[in-house]
């Protein structure tokens, strides 16, 4: 009997002897100082069921991205890149004819930028952003939302001004989970459902294990998060992703497969469906995914 298609939309992949991740610093974050390649991710994935994944950028320099469209374009794994190109430059529109142009071309699904690290909680406002996301639009792309809570009123505002760009939040908007502070949780809260209500949003539930305390979270801690966006955004806007192997740091690759099964448990097969495949496939545009015997 075969098994119904899995994605998984948010993963990621490094060679430290071509390229440094300078994010990874200190003493927590130590066990991601080595290699996460392809062929380490791929066993782990077809073993959990994926039949196809999508894979997102972690560095922003311009030649992470062409990599990681060859390396697509020789996966039968890999469907959809998450690419990065500076937004704010005059020629943002050329750079992504480049890379659509290039090996792999094929294979790009969205742009993302490192919005978590700026310092001005606006930046997605700034006229040259804008302009840049108006580029992404128009390259027939999607937008990945990579923000802290206080950052969502402006992803918000962004989407209500290019409702021609589908924006996908990343890993909840990252959510307050281990602090545990109910009121943290209600401004986060209440700032996803603004950004929910835009059409032109989507959530990825992804990324809640790192947020929670990683060493004694639990499915019960986490559903009061996933309650919120399957709420706000519903199946059909909300996809599931692994965010390997920065989950490595609170639980491996199939754990955080259960957790966001018993965590959607309650609803219907086809929205099941949605989440863990059908939204991923539809905003990506990604090519339909096989079903593995």
């Amino acid at each position: 009997m075969s098994r119904p298609p899995l994605i998984d939309a948010h993963h990621h992949l490094w060679d430290l002897s071509v390229r440094d991740q300078d994010w990874i610093t200190g003493e927590a974050l130590a066990p991601l100082r080595r290699d996460f390649t392809l062929a380490d991710l791929a066993p782990r994935a077809r073993a959990a069921g994926v039949t196809a994944t999508v894979v997102v950028q972690t560095v922003t320099v311009p030649e992470e991205t062409p990599e990681l469209l060859a390396l697509a374009a020789d996966s039968d794994l890999v469907a959809g890149v998450v690419g990065w190109t500076d937004l704010t430059a005059p020629g943002v529109g050329e750079a992504l004819a480049a890379l659509r142009a290039g090996p792999g071309g094929d294979r790009l699904a969205g742009i993302r930028h490192q919005v978590q690290l700026e310092g001005d909680p606006r930046w997605l406002l700034r006229p040259d952003a804008l302009r840049g996301l108006a580029a992404v639009a128009a390259a027939g792309l999607v937008y990945d939302l990579v923000v802290l809570p206080h950052q969502l009123p402006a992803a918000a505002e962004a989407a209500d001004r290019l409702p021609e760009l589908t924006f996908v939040l990343d890993h909840l908007g990252k959510p307050p989970i281990a602090a545990g502070d109910r009121g943290q949780r209600a401004d986060w809260a209440a700032a996803v459902r603004r950004l929910a209500a835009r059409p032109n949003t989507v959530c990825k539930l992804s990324g809640m294990v790192t947020e929670a305390d990683w060493h004694r979270w639990t499915v019960a801690g986490l559903r009061p998060y996933a309650e919120v966006v399957l709420e706000a955004f519903g199946p059909e806007r909300l996809m599931f992703g692994s965010d390997w192997p920065v989950c490595r740091l609170a639980g491996g690759y199939r754990r955080v497969l259960a957790a966001a099964r018993e965590l959607t448990e309650g609803l219907a097969p086809a929205e099941r469906d949605a989440v863990f495949a059908g939204t991923a496939a539809r905003v990506y545009r990604l090519s339909p995914p096989a079903r593995s015997g």
